[in-house]
């Protein structure tokens, strides 16, 4: 597996990240423990070095399952986790990036992750309530503290971003992006390319849809995020098969599947970009692996352009209650 650096803060990981939230969270049915673990020990023996995990997803199940999985590897792998909810009787209770609940969050990460140090610690999402450069501070402080390594933000904006990195270093900022959402290429993608900030995009298939394998047939099971999401009605579905086909062509001219054409596309667009695609299957995980595998030249990344340029994308990624809490 290649290396990539985060921006410029010395922080390197494998080309491809791992997101381990679906094993506990969000795309019901789960696999069995066991299964998890297997896959996440596959994914290091592949040489996978970067995983993604946060305490709302469960929450917490998520991340005593990667700090249960990733013991044995303490020290050779780099793991991200986030704050920045407020969580109640063991369920999400709202936004919350307070001091006092981000170094409650730290705790408990730590302890959960069976680890001594946060290699990444993200602000989940941005609240409207805390000044930005409060949370910076307190992650400043947390630094120092040898609590944790890098900062980093999540589906912030531009003006965010800055203000954050004038008071602690940003490393990295998570946020989505894939060939069907692209708003961050406007502003927020040439900040962090001026900053020296790099970037982790979630869901860089679509959340499955680029992968070709949800058609308009599909269903999802209950607790499936998708489910409730504007993007996978079974109307939108059937109208962005058209940037299906964009993508299953250049997939069979370079004898590569769908996931591997989307998942390169990405790695394309800049040497510190670092996607985490999420799976709980092992011959996905492999399969998407050989992404990096996959060079572009100019002139096909110049194709692909002008052809999903062309296409316009049917429904919202997230409800409208959902995209009020991104921050952006």
């Amino acid at each position: 597996m290649q290396k990539r650096k985060l921006g410029n803060s010395g922080l390197e990981v494998s080309a491809l990240g791992l997101g381990c939230m679906g094993m506990s969270f969000s795309y019901y049915p789960f696999p069995e423990k066991k299964d998890a673990i297997a896959l996440i020990h596959k994914a290091v023996e592949e040489g996978v070095s970067f995983f993604d995990t946060a305490e709302v997803y469960g929450p917490f199940t998520n991340e005593e399952l990667v700090g249960e999985a990733l013991a044995p590897f303490k020290g050779k792998v780099v793991i991200a986790t986030k704050f920045g909810f407020n969580i109640k009787d063991g369920k999400m209770a709202g936004i919350d990036s307070r001091p006092e609940t981000i170094r409650k969050a730290v705790e408990g990460s730590l302890k959960r992750l069976k680890i001594e140090t946060i290699d990444l610690l993200y602000q989940h999402r941005v609240d409207p309530n805390v000044p930005i450069e409060d949370v910076a501070g307190t992650v400043k402080d947390l630094i120092q503290e040898g609590k944790a390594k890098y900062f980093g933000l999540s589906e912030a904006g531009a003006s965010t971003i800055r203000k954050a990195h004038a008071v602690q270093p940003v490393s990295a900022l998570q946020s989505e992006y894939s060939l069907w959402t692209r708003q961050h290429e406007v502003e927020i993608i040439p900040t962090i390319e001026e900053l020296g900030i790099g970037f982790v995009p979630f869901s860089p298939l679509g959340k499955g849809y680029l992968t070709g394998k949800i058609d308009e047939k599909a269903t999802f099971a209950q607790g499936d995020i998708r489910a409730i999401l504007p993007r996978y009605t079974e109307e939108a579905r059937i109208a962005n098969k058209a940037l299906l086909d964009v993508i299953s062509k250049f997939a069979e001219r370079k004898n590569a599947t769908n996931a591997q054409i989307a998942l390169a596309w990405v790695l394309a667009q800049k040497p510190w970009i670092v996607p985490i695609p999420g799976t709980t299957k092992i011959h996905r995980l492999l399969e998407n692996n050989r992404a990096t595998e996959i060079i572009f030249t100019p002139e096909e990344l110049e194709e692909i352009e002008v052809a999903s340029a062309q296409i316009k994308i049917m429904g919202n990624r997230y409800t409208e209650t959902m995209e009020k809490s991104t921050g952006l």
